[in-house]
């Protein structure tokens, strides 16, 4: 699916957040992508950016975009996962000057999202108790590791550090192995997306009342708040759950099973859809035998359970039991690698893949992951590929200021700013 980049503000008043202006001063993932789902939806975001370095993760690579004679850019795939839809302007915090042009900004702002330390921001002028007087209305969301209070507070947050401490990799990984983290940054993704619906709480409140306010968000709290059913069971039970490899604590049989060619995820749900599968698969005599008949009765003879599906399952390739089990409303499908995530007849018509025109790609165009959101009346638009460094900054002084070059510059200085 093709995505030329839009003029910035092109249709935004057919879009949700149109009208929002968001000051981006988050970097890595959580924060940056809280504001790449707010500019999918509409929402102006101004990405600031420090001299000279820029986000982290342009340089979290390879892969990068490359050129046409395959050079690389200094714009990694992982930068590009979560900062379309943004403009960027490249502003040196600890000078005076910088941090006088970011209050500039604030005057025209709804959102301001940042990820520094607890109290980083201080030091700046920039803190939520240093401008709540002064922009009344702004809804001001810092996102940090351990939130603004408590005795880690002072901490640094990282993915693996939280999914670690947030007890989610004591249930991951096999058995018989070590604990094992989540193949993606989930901890940061959950926070972002947390932090976009608070975000748009905060402003649904504001539009009400006249009054912004902070959002504290971190990323132990929302690794906590997504152990979902895991986490209650333990608060129900107080007993820890083992880890269960690709196993399910509640639903039994709800894993993966190797076929004769290639592993397949059964996800029986229910009592009935249990009884399809043993028909198909031939095993009817489970399906009456009271170790079995009912979820909770499996859940206690799982291994028993296991040991007469596996072998069965083994006799036959998995397309041959994909098309028998799911012509019979049995919950199931492949364990696909990307490749053939991407390569499916349905994600392809659902439009997973975007290519966006971008200035430094050789091919002219790059691949990202599409917005999940299928909106009928206010869809998502991709209006502008993710940035290069102090790729806006005329254009960002202009629409939000009012100010052309002539009026005021932003020094591009090279000299690292105290980092947060």
């Amino acid at each position: 699916m093709g995505a030329d980049a839009l003029p910035f503000h092109a249709a935004t008043n057919e879009m949700s957040l149109a009208g929002i202006r968001v000051l981006d001063l988050s970097r890595i993932l959580a924060g940056p992508s809280a504001t790449q789902l707010l500019g999918d939806l509409g929402a102006d975001v101004v990405k600031v950016e420090r001299p000279g370095e820029g986000d982290d993760t342009r340089r979290w690579g390879p892969p990068y975009v490359t050129d046409p004679e395959g050079r690389v850019s200094a714009e990694s795939a992982y930068y590009l996962c979560a900062n379309r839809n943004k403009r960027s302007i490249g502003i040196d915090l600890s000078t005076m000057e910088g941090a006088e042009t970011v209050l500039s900004l604030l005057e025209h702002a709804d959102v301001l999202v940042e990820n520094y330390k607890v109290g980083g921001l201080a030091r700046y002028g920039l803190s939520y108790e240093q401008l709540r007087a002064r922009f009344p209305r702004l809804v001001y969301c810092s996102i940090t590791g351990f939130g603004q209070t408590g005795p880690y507070a002072h901490r640094a947050g990282y993915d693996f550090l939280i999914q670690g401490m947030g007890g989610v990799m004591s249930l991951t990984g096999d058995p018989e192995g070590e604990p094992m983290k989540v193949g993606v940054g989930i901890a940061d993704l959950m926070t972002g997306m947390y932090a976009a619906v608070g975000i748009l709480a905060a402003l649904r409140h504001r539009d009400r009342t006249g009054q912004g306010q902070q959002i504290d968000i971190s990323l132990l709290d929302t690794q906590i708040a997504w152990l979902a059913n895991a986490g209650t069971n333990f608060l129900m039970s107080r007993e820890l759950q083992p880890r269960l490899g690709n196993g399910h604590p509640n639903i039994v049989p709800y894993q993966v099973f190797d076929t004769a060619d290639a592993p397949m995820i059964l996800a029986v749900g229910n009592d009935a859809q249990f009884g399809r599968f043993c028909e198909c698969a031939g095993l009817a005599d489970l399906a009456g035998d009271p170790r079995f008949a009912r979820n909770g009765a499996r859940v206690a003879h799982r291994s028993e359970l296991c040991e007469r599906i596996e072998p069965r399952l083994r006799e036959r390739g998995r397309a041959d039991w994909l098309a028998v089990l799911e012509a019979a409303g049995v919950p199931c499908g492949p364990v696909n690698t990307l490749a053939q995530v991407f390569d499916d007849p349905h994600v392809r018509a659902r439009g997973a893949e975007v290519t966006m025109r971008h200035p430094a790609a050789g091919a002219g165009t790059v691949s990202l992951l599409a917005n999940p959101l299928k909106l009928s009346a206010t869809p998502v638009r991709y209006r502008q590929p993710p940035p290069m460094q102090d790729e806006h900054r005329q254009e960002i002084l202009v629409d939000w200021l009012g100010k052309g070059p002539s009026r005021i510059e932003v020094p591009l200085q090279e000299q690292m700013p105290c980092r947060p």
